[in-house]
């Protein structure tokens, strides 16, 4: 369990805006596509500095162009400074592919085949960027892990003010020049002081949002995402978007860490409401303005990738059959079919980064429809193939339930 539990090394840093590529030596002059992913962390944590996230053997297996980029997080990222830009993590990511776009033929890879992905609150971003980005979105698709830009409530203007002077308070800096006081805190008093700000009220003990998080500025992100799904003012970019079986397996380690008991109705409950829903909503607003869009469910449960006896197909689980790392990370083998099923995963992942509008169809994946079977379903029952299921079975409850 350790390996995958500490795969986000929580280590912190003011030094962390970096990338990470990888790319295989190439044989002729052709650019290749190319992939950006973000990290998820719920905003407050998490890194590329891991051999989680290490890109090679995806790199290596598809020939494409795998990177990771880090952003900042927490009070760095997300402070809610009155007046000022609260959502500067966003912001680091447009820099990250700003500089892919202008430097990755340095690389080999094709400025003009850049899919950005990202899990969690990194798929959340990646939903985000449509909204924020439509006339100039610098990618050609978008990729989200169980996270979209309704997964994760964002902090109202007000709330994050407050979250900010709160802050300020305990630092001692609440007068004067404020900022300037601010700025002259160790990282490290910052961090630990922005732990005693009280976090958001959620909706249920399972969905725990943190203090410093984005904030709604209506650039970079947005009060109403269906309003504006629905009125179309988005970048139409083709869209792979998913999340995994039982979500909540990876959220009950901390849960229980701190003595908390819910019941498996409210986890049930807390896997609809951040994951399945919004995922669903997310790609029918592709669907409803013409645009491609395919989803997927990941349930496999490997020996090496498994936290607990019933962790199943857990809140990230599925980003080892794109990297291809649980072995490296665990030293535990891959099974035959595991060995089949990330094949698989890594090529239709890369046939999406390659050819976004029509690399899946090629390989015969539907576009989402509501209607006939068209959710991608991975690794059932630990089998290495995709079947195309009904979304209904999952749905019940959801905005665009059929059932």
């Amino acid at each position: 369990m350790n390996a995958f539990t500490s795969s986000n090394n929580n280590s912190h840093s003011e030094d962390c805006l970096t990338l990470n590529v990888w790319s295989k030596k190439a044989d002729n002059y052709t650019l290749k596509p190319v992939l950006v992913h973000f990290h998820g962390g719920r905003w407050t944590s998490g890194t590329t500095n891991t051999p989680f996230y290490q890109g090679a053997n995806f790199a290596y297996a598809e020939d494409i162009v795998v990177i990771t980029a880090t952003y900042r997080m927490n009070v760095f990222g997300f402070p809610g400074i009155p007046g000022k830009q609260s959502n500067l993590g966003l912001l680091d990511q447009r820099k990250a592919l700003e500089w892919v776009r202008d430097n990755i033929q340095a690389f080999g890879g094709d400025p003009s085949r850049i899919v950005m992905s990202g899990q969690s609150c990194g798929g959340a971003a990646a939903d985000f960027w449509a909204y924020s980005y439509r006339d100039d979105p610098v990618v050609a698709g978008l990729i989200s892990h169980s996270g979209t830009a309704d997964s994760f409530p964002a902090n109202s203007p007000e709330l994050s003010t407050q979250h900010w002077e709160e802050l300020t308070s305990l630092m001692g800096c609440n007068s004067g020049d404020v900022l300037g006081c601010m700025k002259r805190q160790s990282a490290t008093a910052l961090l630990a002081a922005s732990g005693k700000i009280k976090p958001p009220t959620t909706s249920s003990a399972a969905r725990t949002q943190p203090a410093f998080q984005p904030t709604v500025d209506n650039i970079t992100v947005f009060s109403d995402y269906g309003l504006l799904a629905r009125a179309g003012r988005f970048a139409h970019l083709p869209y792979l978007a998913g999340h995994n079986h039982n979500e909540a397996g990876f959220y009950k380690i901390s849960a229980w860490a701190k003595g908390s008991t819910l019941p498996e109705s409210e986890w049930q409950a807390f896997n609809k409401e951040t994951f399945t829903c919004p995922t669903d909503d997310a790609v029918m607003a592709r669907i409803r303005a013409g645009v491609p869009a395919w989803r997927f469910s990941y349930f496999a449960d490997w020996n090496n990738t498994r936290l607990y006896p019933t962790s199943g197909a857990y809140h990230g689980v599925e980003l080892n059959m794109i990297f291809g790392n649980s072995q490296a990370v665990t030293n535990i083998s891959e099974s035959t079919h595991q060995v089949k099923l990330r094949r698989r995963m890594q090529h239709a992942w890369a046939a999406f980064v390659a050819d976004p509008h029509h690399g899946l169809e090629k390989l015969g994946w539907p576009r989402f429809s509501l209607t006939g079977t068209t959710l991608i379903a991975l690794g059932e029952e630990n089998k290495p193939g995709a079947r195309f299921v009904d979304p209904g079975l999952y749905n019940v409850g959801c905005w665009n339930d059929t059932a």
